[in-house]
């Protein structure tokens, strides 16, 4: 039995899934902030390129990927699918236990795998410039290294526990020819009005796309460059976009005669969960018995305590309103090492199939998620991102549940991301300065009071 399960580059596939096509119950739309109808296109445009939100919009099922993006791709694509045999030697359970290491990428996850279809399209659309945020700095990076291949200019606003505890992705950035400054910042209203509440606020994902978002629709008056915004996860066409992870992992498994009955992923905004899954969530639709695990941090339970509701995506309030699980948009994260994982929403296309049951979230704590890390480096040889943990938390979790069972099982889990610079969290881990937290009921409480009278989603 192979380690590795390759293709060659001719296998790449040449057409993106889109699930919007086959879901059960179609995602509900985001609705203008203003006048609570649904948003069109246009409501869009200052944001987004029109070739971009086409795709946001669209339900067709394939969608062809243009040749100078599989160009880009093939820099690192077909990524390999392992068979973690040391780890099931370890574990000593009935199962087998296959993964995409998404880390081969040049910025180290599976991210780059929409930064460079969303360059593209932004280069084609005449757009010079793109703003953006980011968490750990995996979407930052990647985005970086984007803009570089298609000679664009790109500003990151980072989230600021992650720039102090990460500073060799913002090296990484500039490398890459990007600015990256620390968010909340002083170069955006959004981002003085957030110091003047809190001049030593940690920063979150909602507070630093509020100051992107505004750097771009600002960007004409400010005498920038035409600029757009760009973001790493959540909405549907970076989804999309995604799924190439699935689509490759079916073929690798089929050479080798398999098929998964548990699919797991780690998720924040839900991106890498959807790349990996989607393709086998339309599967399921269509009969197949499959478990699909989304799995979160306990500190930032989106999925598994936050409600389904109207909420906005970003702290200042400039994004659409979204139907999605959400802690509420004022919500501050706890300074854990989840980088990533700390978003107060999950994707509209991820939350509604956790309403149609297709999907299953589950909560993890860190020091589980470091513990899996560990042995999986001692075992297999990766040293994972801190995000990644949390997946194979679940994966041990799958792997001892079967052997209580008596029952064998496969299981494929998306590696989706090295952890080469975020060793800080491993040396804090072994030191024992790393704690399990739980997001208290009364914060959850308290942060999404901030939605009261917001339109609510349709559930009949």
């Amino acid at each position: 039995m192979p380690v590795k399960i390759v293709l060659n580059e001719s296998e790449i596939p040449r057409e993106w899934y889109n699930i919007a096509a086959d879901m059960p119950n179609p995602m509900q739309p985001p609705l203008h902030p203003g006048t609570h109808q649904p948003v069109g296109p246009e409501d869009l445009a200052p944001v987004f390129p029109m070739n971009l939100i086409e795709q946001e919009v669209s339900t067709e099922r394939w969608i062809r990927i243009p040749d100078e993006v599989l160009d880009k791709l093939l820099l690192w694509r077909p990524t390999p699918l392992y068979r973690a045999h040391k780890l099931e030697k370890f574990l000593n359970c009935p199962v087998k236990i296959y993964y995409k290491n998404e880390g081969v990428s040049p910025a180290g996850s599976h991210k780059p795998n929409t930064a460079i279809p969303q360059a593209y399209y932004n280069k084609v659309f005449g757009v010079k410039r793109i703003s953006t945020e980011t968490g750990a700095g995996q979407w930052g990076s990647a985005l970086s290294f984007a803009c570089s291949q298609f000679g664009l200019e790109a500003k990151v606003y980072m989230v600021r526990i992650s720039y102090e505890q990460k500073p060799y992705r913002r090296l990484m950035m500039n490398t890459w020819g990007a600015t990256c400054v620390p968010s909340p910042s002083t170069e955006t209203e959004a981002g003085r009005k957030m110091l003047a509440i809190d001049p030593n606020s940690p920063g979150s994902l909602g507070i630093a796309i509020s100051e992107a978002v505004e750097d771009a629709v600002t960007s004409e008056a400010q005498g920038r460059p035409l600029t757009r915004y760009s973001l790493g996860s959540v909405l549907n066409h970076v989804l999309l976009h995604q799924s190439i992870i699935g689509l490759e992992a079916q073929k690798q498994l089929a050479q080798v005669g398999d098929y998964p009955d548990i699919v797991i992923g780690c998720a924040g905004g839900g991106s890498n969960f959807a790349g990996i899954s989607f393709p086998f969530v339309r599967d399921k639709i269509a009969g197949k018995q499959i478990q699909i695990i989304a799995v979160e941090p306990m500190s930032c339970p989106t999925m598994t305590r936050g409600p389904f509701l109207y909420d906005f995506g970003d702290t200042m309030q400039m994004t659409p309103l979204l139907p999605m699980h959400t802690l509420g948009h004022a919500f501050i994260p706890a300074p854990v090492h989840a980088g990533g994982l700390r978003y107060h929403g999950m994707a509209p296309l991820v939350s509604q199939l956790i309403l149609d049951g297709l999907v299953e979230p589950r909560a993890v704590y860190q020091l589980e998620t470091f513990t899996a890390g560990v042995t999986w480096a001692r075992t297999e040889g990766f040293i994972s991102a801190p995000e990644t943990n949390h997946a194979l938390a679940a994966v041990f979790q799958e792997a001892k549940k079967a052997k209580e069972e008596g029952k064998e099982k496969v299981i494929l889990v998306n590696w989706s991301g090295h952890g080469l610079v975020d060793l800080a969290a491993y040396d804090a881990f072994f030191q024992g300065k790393l704690v399990d937290y739980e997001m208290p009921q009364d914060e959850i409480e308290l942060a999404l009071k901030a939605l009261e009278g917001f339109p609510k989603p349709n559930f009949s």
